[in-house]
């Protein structure tokens, strides 16, 4: 079996789910680690489909009957990789998959006896371990010394299940003990999305976690480069479903992107960009069924500084007005407010104000069956001031360059959509974004509308 030459370089490669799919698809990834001698730290999401039944599992009430065609059906994936392989890979690969199997029955059981958010931490985790097992024997089969590494022994987090928080000095000194030395000779698959806590249960971090644990371990490891290798070829002007006029970006700067992810763009997590802006890391972001194709490199100085790099959209958003007399030339009435809404851990997205009334957006989380302004959230602000909630809206983020002293910005963006309501309007706290909300089902066609205009 061939070894990793030494190299001063060291690039982290984060696989998502349908790019370890199956065999083929792993296959191909397995060939972009063979192409490019740099790549030693390999982070895997599971396998597509995996996350979601996982998630499933996780939750209350799932019947025993339920949970035995879940761990089947999981089985059933993991198996059709597997068997792929040589026989006694095969065979020693379906032993740990079984075994892992039974421990996440064992979990699925606890949590029907008793739900909580630990046991579902526990549940959620078993997707990466199984990829990370497997990926690891199909690199070995192409000749390249991958081996199987446990993140938890490095990814050390406080007890926040389901959006753990890393201990940035503990991944540190850890990643330096027992990560570095085996890279020099090895590469190494280990799984995003999951930590461990100080009792040793498993934790995760939440949305994006799999492109954070890459970002962060790049970060503890001096990573030279950090490519995220998922099912599209590289960051587009806008969403491609949205219009066909949509054409993948070169080259993007760090606030561009990081505008982009915060605003709508389902390629990269806003929070994947904080440790490589930390340390000036490149991220390249590609696909792992066309590599050929290139993708998009995201770093701190870009050739090009375009107006308009790209139009983002994010859906369900909540917009609350908050409106009193009292505000006139009072001090102290919005620390109430918002008061009340860090009391009930609620992050607002956007503010605009005017002399008595207030309006501030809320993201609610894609999928979620309740709206994050609560009955109980409306009563206690009701004893501040008159309040409104709609929903139903959109968010629209034109993303740029010098956008707030580049003349006309205003007027190309809102003309070209004169037939729309436009309900609330953000500009100026940012050069990068001008942000509007309109009806949810009016936001492609502004998106489109605008793309066809700004993109020309």
């Amino acid at each position: 079996m061939n070894s990793v030459q030494s190299t001063s370089s060291l690039t982290v490669a984060k696989f998502g789910g349908t790019s370890v799919a199956d065999y083929q698809a792993m296959l191909r990834c397995a060939n972009i680690i063979k192409n490019d001698n740099s790549n030693r730290l390999v982070v895997v999401s599971a396998s597509s489909g995996v996350t979601n039944l996982l998630v499933r599992l996780s939750q209350k009430n799932v019947s025993v009957i339920e949970q035995k065609d879940i761990v089947e059906n999981i089985r059933a994936i993991q198996v059709n990789i597997t068997q792929h392989l040589s026989s006694d890979v095969e065979a020693q690969l379906n032993q740990e998959i079984n075994s892992l199997l039974d421990e996440l029955t064992q979990h699925a059981l606890t949590q029907l006896l008793q739900y909580s958010t630990k046991t579902a931490d526990a549940i959620l985790a078993f997707g990466e371990q199984f990829s990370s097992r497997i990926f690891a024997q199909v690199l070995q089969s192409v000749d390249i010394p991958g081996e199987y590494f446990n993140v938890q022994q490095v990814m050390k987090t406080n007890s926040l299940y389901g959006k753990a928080v890393v201990d940035l000095n503990q991944l540190s000194e850890q990643s330096t003990q027992l990560l570095a030395p085996k890279l020099i000779d090895k590469v190494i698959v280990t799984q995003g999305f999951i930590g461990q806590d100080s009792q040793g249960h498993t934790t995760t971090l939440g949305r994006g976690g799999s492109d954070y644990s890459a970002a962060l371990l790049a970060e503890a490891l001096n990573g030279t480069n950090l490519s995220i290798w998922t099912d599209v070829v590289g960051i587009f002007t806008t969403d491609p479903r949205i219009t066909d006029q949509a054409r993948a970006i070169k080259e993007i700067s760090f606030g561009e992107a990081a505008e982009m992810a915060t605003f709508g763009a389902k390629i990269l997590h806003p929070a994947t960009l904080i440790p490589a802006m930390r340390r000036n890391i490149p991220v390249f972001v590609g696909s792992s069924k066309e590599p050929e194709k290139g993708g998009t490199q995201i770093k701190q100085k870009v050739d090009s500084n375009p107006t308009y790099r790209s139009i983002a959209l994010r859906r369900e958003q909540t917009l609350v007005t908050v409106k009193s007399p009292a505000m006139l030339h009072a001090s102290g009435f919005l620390a109430k407010v918002f008061g009340v809404l860090a009391k009930h851990e609620l992050s607002i997205d956007l503010i605009t104000t005017s002399e008595i009334s207030v309006a501030l957006t809320f993201d609610n989380p894609s999928g979620s069956t309740q709206s994050l302004i609560t009955n109980a959230v409306v009563a206690e602000l009701e004893q501040l001031c008159e309040v409104s909630v709609e929903h139903g809206l959109s968010l629209v983020a034109v993303i740029g360059n010098g956008l707030t002293c580049a003349k006309g910005i205003g007027q190309s963006i809102f003309e070209t959509i004169n037939d729309v309501n436009i309900r609330l309007i953000c500009h100026g706290a940012s050069a990068n974004n001008l942000c509007f909300l309109v009806n949810e089902d009016e936001a492609n066609y502004v998106v489109e509308k605008l793309h066809n205009t700004l993109f020309a």
